[in-house]
């Protein structure tokens, strides 16, 4: 793919560049969306039945188990391309700030360091009644298993439906997209809100916004770049051309 001369210009005088990613990007690694993960034994449940507090409150062994076997597929997967080059990225700007949608930590894994992540993460847990991460806790067999401090249920460390996202979260990414001069918006559909609202804080603030994605979204007509295809193949591309500017 060849990348505008223009953004690449605009990517090498960048001081703080901020990036939104999506599903698209951990898909890219095996990662099933999260719909897509109602397949074999839980192809009967629908993600609301699964991923609320009530559902968890009317049968938080169920919710458990699901998220374990969802934790499970996410770690036989690995970091892609798309991963790598974003963690590259960070060395190669005076501020560099990533934000996801995604909760399977592959980004950290591919060596990215103070990720904001909107909606939690799916290799974290944490004490239903306290909000407090738990690293380790007695092995009793209960089923979830209870929180060391409280004797609470544990639940994974992710936002379920009818959730507020995390508040230092949401304040720290909307800062970013208010204050970078570039933003990338990687393999989202730009559906989901407040994370949606992102890249348009950024175009408002005046920032050169940049669209990687196979498909049109709602940001298409709006970015000042579009570069159409999967974020593994884009990225590498992107990178080596300011590289080489």
């Amino acid at each position: 793919m060849r990348i505008p001369a223009a953004l690449i210009e605009k990517l090498a005088k960048a001081r703080h560049v901020a990036v939104l990613t999506g599903a698209g990007v951990s898909a890219e690694s095996g990662v099933p969306t999260f719909r897509d993960a109602q397949t074999g034994l839980w192809a009967n449940f629908k993600p609301e039945e699964l991923a609320t507090p009530h559902a968890f409150h009317r049968n938080p062994k169920l919710v458990w188990e699901w998220y374990a076997w969802r934790r499970e597929t996410v770690g036989k997967v690995s970091p892609n391309p798309a991963h790598h080059v974003l963690a590259a990225m960070q060395s190669r700007f005076t501020r560099f700030t990533l934000i996801t949608q995604n909760v399977d930590g592959l980004h950290q894994r591919a060596g990215s360091h103070d990720v904001i992540e909107l909606h939690g993460n799916i290799t974290r847990t944490k004490c239903f009644k306290e909000g407090t991460v738990i690293t380790e806790w007695p092995d009793t067999r209960d089923v979830p298993p209870r929180c060391p401090r409280c004797g609470g249920l544990l639940r994974p460390d992710v936002v379920w439906f009818e959730e507020s996202l995390p508040e230092q979260a949401i304040t720290d990414a909307f800062a970013a997209s208010r204050t970078c001069d570039l933003f990338l918006s990687v393999g989202t559909s730009t559906v989901v809100y407040p994370a949606a609202s992102l890249p348009f804080e950024a175009l408002e603030a005046g920032a050169t916004v940049v669209e990687i994605n196979p498909q049109p979204t709602p940001l298409t007509a709006q970015a000042h770049f579009v570069l159409e295809g999967a974020a593994g193949v884009v990225l590498p591309n992107l990178l080596a051309s300011v590289n080489v500017a």
